[in-house]
């Protein structure tokens, strides 16, 4: 899908971005895009046709200065982005994300699932949640599961909705992208390893997060969220320098012009910094690999208002850029 982007001014945060575009018949490429909405092809930059984003994060110490004096170079050949097509900015090797991070949110969702026979008001399933978040933090363990990197779509591409998939919904997230591996890095040090970050929509059918014909084995993650396009990500990645701070962004999300979600990072449980190194705890995190940070109050549950055919979602994070994207139901 084709798109118009943002005016220049509110494009994202500092001078420039990485995206991956395409032309109208062309193969996908890694771009630099600057603030004023120009693009450097990335492949002509580095004299390399093989190049891809994940590529230059893989050797980030390297690029990342090249590529700011690239953005500062007004002798670099540059065209408008207006008339590219915007794809996921990377294609990961693996997908971290980060379950029940925002206060508010999970205490919305333990009201909203009620098990059956659970007759208690909702004000008591509200302090039981919030004392569960009280709980969580005093142990400081942070909850992650693995999410499929085919789940991944465009920032601007329409979201089939399997038709097995009753309640649909959406989960707005900040993204960290790993720019250096990282394996049993202290939380201190964690950061140095993001070379920037991104928006994610982590879609997820609420009507199969949890087995209900077995119950005492949980969620099931691979059926709720891990449907093809059930992750638009993009449109750029922010080098972490331009972004000032991650505990302070703003994260919307609209649903057909109506505000669902607009909440701060402030609500997180868990900071960036304390996720990515949790992750690496067990993992080795590799670059281009996403560490999805969880997503506010508002999703469709708390509304009561699913995702259906033909739902235009509009998302956006602060300094990062947005997304739009359109829901299309799937056909037989």
């Amino acid at each position: 899908m084709f798109v118009k982007p943002a005016s220049a001014s509110t494009l994202f945060a500092g001078p420039f971005a990485l995206a991956t575009l395409s032309a109208a018949d062309g193969p996908a490429f890694p771009a630099l895009v600057t603030a004023d909405a120009q693009v450097i092809d990335l492949r002509s930059a580095f004299s390399d046709e093989t190049l891809s984003v994940r590529g230059l994060l893989e050797d980030w110490e390297t690029a990342s200065p090249r590529l700011t004096a690239l953005a500062a170079d007004g002798g670099a050949e540059r065209g408008p982005l207006s008339g590219f097509r915007v794809h996921a900015p990377v294609e990961p090797r693996q997908v971290f994300q980060s379950g029940a991070n925002y206060r508010q949110h999970v205490i919305d969702l333990h009201v909203a699932h009620r098990a059956p026979g659970d007759d208690r008001s909702d004000e008591e399933r509200r302090a039981e949640a919030a004392e569960l978040m009280d709980r969580r933090v005093d142990e400081d363990l942070p909850y992650v599961f693995i999410g499929l990197p085919s789940s991944i779509t465009g920032p601007y591409d329409d979201v089939v909705l399997p038709a097995w998939a009753e309640k649909p919904d959406w989960e707005l997230e900040l993204v960290a992208v790993i720019g250096r591996p990282a394996h049993r890095v202290p939380v201190d040090e964690a950061l140095g390893h993001v070379a920037g970050y991104t928006i994610a929509n982590d879609l997820t059918d609420r009507a199969t997060v949890f087995r209900r014909d077995m119950p005492q084995i949980g969620t099931d993650w691979l059926r709720s969220k891990n449907a093809p396009g059930f992750t638009p990500l993009g449109p750029w990645i922010v080098p972490a320098e331009s972004v000032a701070a991650t505990d302070d962004l703003r994260l919307t999300l609209k649903l057909n012009g109506e505000t669902m979600q607009d909440e701060s990072t402030k609500d997180m449980i868990f900071d960036v910094a304390r996720m990515v190194s949790h992750a690496s705890q067990t993992a080795q995190l590799l670059p281009g690999d996403l560490v999805l940070t969880g997503s506010p109050a508002g999703n469709g549950m708390h509304w009561g208002r699913l995702l259906r055919d033909g739902d235009v979602m509009d998302g956006s994070v602060t300094g990062l850029g947005a997304q739009r994207t359109r829901c299309v139901a799937e056909t037989s």
